[in-house]
């Protein structure tokens, strides 16, 4: 099966080279011949799930004759692990992106937005969507393959990381690399349709997919700080880690594509800063993928050098000379002028900068090691309060952008000035209510003030605005009010958290805030995937049982260090989080408990955008505010 798996995978990549070269060779003679290209991509997709459907079936029966196999299953691992240890490995997870590419290339090729392309650019689309696939193929079949053997297979493999057995890590790779997969087909049709001079404006016609991406790459980000705050157990959620700001960067600059868009696709400005920014998306999430793999920074998350960092260099050089090449002799067209700055399009524009400014502050931080080392000969790491002194700043400039927004007029000036005032008296008396309970440091005070603002502006729009209460506007509105949790959240829950570390002896206390937690004993079990001690404390609030919690250590088959987990009791204003350092024979505990106040808004914010993300779409039937059905050749897929 690993010669059929190995097969399926080069015969995949030379049908891919086959397809890229009669693309080439039509595309130059201006033969409109997109059904071989179409048919043979469906073929290439399915050699590709054969592979992994082989990979699949290896994992989920233990057979570790394969390398991959062995490196990240046991004999005790779960089905449900085992499967998703599809993409826990390098060679897995750039064939899981591979096959998501490939996927999304054959749903983009039956939409509406496709068949409404003009020849020439569904032409340039394939040889740009096939370079892409290609690389990757010639990836799986050289560097990073997945199949390879091991000659005498043992009884027994390594075992997957305890740290990747949690529901967060299950989705947040696949949703990461869905969203890096996704970014493919808007950056290639935005290339090939100014390249062949299309009629139609690529940016409304790659808006579903946009959007699409954006939300599989907003909830892998989201889910990815879930995961760090449940399983590594030291009570924070973002750490500005390379492999973090890794997948950060490209939703900033996809993030601002999106506002961008919005006025490109209004009144055609900014050609090239559009196809600019949704180039260099794509780019980055190559980049994402680099940092990981090629060596080049330290991380939890990174596989080490592996022996795709060259290759990766290689793509994205390539990559950045197609698209400055595109954007000098495919926009040449001027866009119009945007007009007033105080306007809503003023807005727009002013959000993608400070994104912009956001995503090129992340990346030189995070490649600074780098730079140094270059330059100096020393390598110099920033820490996490640089970013938190450079980025958050410009975070809170976003909230209160968004709190301004509503208000202002599409031309010039303000449409309401009556909203805009309520806003502002909004904005004061929340700032004096947070600074009586004790939120105090300037930056944290101003971003809830302005997170409650822009939520009681939103409020009052829908109230006193019937055209925000449909279609796309609501569902920005509802975007845009899951950002204001989550800055709420933010704001509040990293300065403000309330953490203790205690020894206690069986039946003594600690106080944590106004919160009493009692130490009941610990109870250990074992099996044989695993052995667990399991502390019992008791949480009470003025006499009151607030609930229990169980925070536990495990030692894990194949893993010999000890691994925690922690223990939580939710709440929307303070979260009671536990974590077991140590315990000994008599019942005596070693605890981290903390309180963390409305961290969970960060979750609920964060699952409110990508849910109102899908009202963005421009769904097949629907009607403009005027009761025109909207046209499939404007987007609608």
């Amino acid at each position: 099966m690993p010669l059929v798996a190995q097969g399926s995978l080069l015969l995949a990549l030379l049908f891919t080279l086959g397809l890229g070269a009669w693309a080439c060779w039509t595309a130059y003679g201006r033969q409109d011949e997109t059904r071989l290209l179409e048919k043979g991509h469906l073929i290439v997709t399915l050699l590709m799930l054969c592979a992994s459907t082989i990979l699949l079936m290896a994992l989920a029966g233990r057979d570790y004759s394969y390398k991959y196999v062995y490196d990240y299953v046991d004999n005790h691992l779960a089905l449900f692990y085992r499967l998703t240890a599809f993409w826990a490995g390098q060679e897995g997870s750039l064939l899981f992106w591979a096959l998501c590419s490939a996927l999304l290339g054959v749903a983009f090729a039956r939409s509406a937005s496709y068949k409404s392309l003009a020849g020439a650019t569904r032409q340039n689309y394939w040889v740009l969507f096939l370079a892409v696939q290609a690389f990757f193929l010639l990836l799986l079949t050289s560097w990073s393959n997945p199949f390879q053997e091991v000659l005498q297979a043992p009884a027994d493999g390594n075992g997957l990381n305890p740290l990747l057995r949690n529901l967060g890590m299950i989705f947040h790779p696949p949703l990461l690399f869905l969203g890096y997969a996704g970014f493919t087909i808007p950056a290639c049709l935005a290339l090939a349709s100014v390249m062949a001079g299309e009629r139609l404006p690529w940016t409304r016609l790659c808006r579903n997919w946009t959007i699409l991406s954006w939300i599989f790459l907003t909830a892998g980000i989201v889910l990815g700080g879930w995961w760090a705050y449940m399983e590594l157990g030291w009570g924070g959620y973002w750490a500005w880690d390379p492999v973090e700001n890794a997948s950060l960067i490209p939703w900033l600059t996809a993030t601002a594509f999106l506002h961008t868009a919005a006025l490109g696709g209004r009144s055609g400005a900014l050609p090239r800063t559009n196809l600019l920014l949704i180039g260099i998306t794509f780019l980055l999430c190559i980049f994402g993928t680099y940092l990981v793999r090629s060596g080049v920074v330290n991380s939890l998350h990174a596989f080490g050098d592996s022996g795709v960092g060259l290759p990766l260099l290689v793509f994205m050089l390539a990559g950045l000379v197609v698209l400055f090449v595109g954007m000098a002799f495919g926009c040449r067209k001027a866009g119009r002028p945007l007009g007033e700055f105080l306007s809503i399009k003023g807005a727009l524009l002013c959000a993608a900068w400070i994104l912009c400014a956001l995503g090129l502050v992340v990346i030189l931080g995070t490649m600074w090691p780098v730079i140094t080392a270059k330059l100096t000969g020393t390598s110099i790491g920033l820490d996490a309060g640089f970013y938190n002194r450079v980025c958050l700043p410009l975070f809170s400039a976003l909230v209160l952008l968004f709190a301004l927004a509503p208000w202002l007029h599409s031309q010039r000036g303000f449409r309401d000035r009556r909203g805009l005032v309520v806003a502002g008296l909004v904005f004061i008396a929340s700032a004096i209510l947070l600074a009586a309970v004790g939120i105090r440091i300037p930056l944290a005070l101003v971003t809830a003030a302005g997170s409650l603002a822009v939520l009681a502006g939103i409020l009052l729009v829908l109230i006193r605005r019937r055209d925000a209460r449909s279609g796309r506007s609501l569902a920005t509105y509802g975007v845009h009010l899951g950002f204001a949790l989550m800055a709420l959240g933010v704001a509040i829950s990293g300065p403000y958290q309330n953490m203790r570390e205690a020894s206690l002896a069986l039946g003594e206390s600690m106080e944590v805030g106004t919160y009493t937690v009692t130490n009941e004993g610990v109870s250990q079990s074992s099996d044989q995937a695993m052995a667990v001690a399991s502390a019992r404390l008791r949480v009470e609030r003025q006499g009151r049982e607030v609930g229990v919690l169980n925070p536990e250590r495990r030692i894990y088959a194949n893993f010999r260090q000890p691994f925690a987990e922690v223990s939580v009791i939710p709440g929307f204003l303070d979260e009671i989080y536990s974590v077991l350092l140590a315990f000994d024979e008599t019942g005596k505990v070693t605890l981290k408990v903390s309180l963390n106040p409305l961290v969970n808004w960060i979750w609920i914010g964060g699952t409110l955008m990508c849910l109102a993300g899908f009202g963005l779409h421009r769904w097949p039937g629907t009607r403009s505010a005027n009761g025109q059905a909207v046209r499939a050749n404007e987007g609608g897929e």
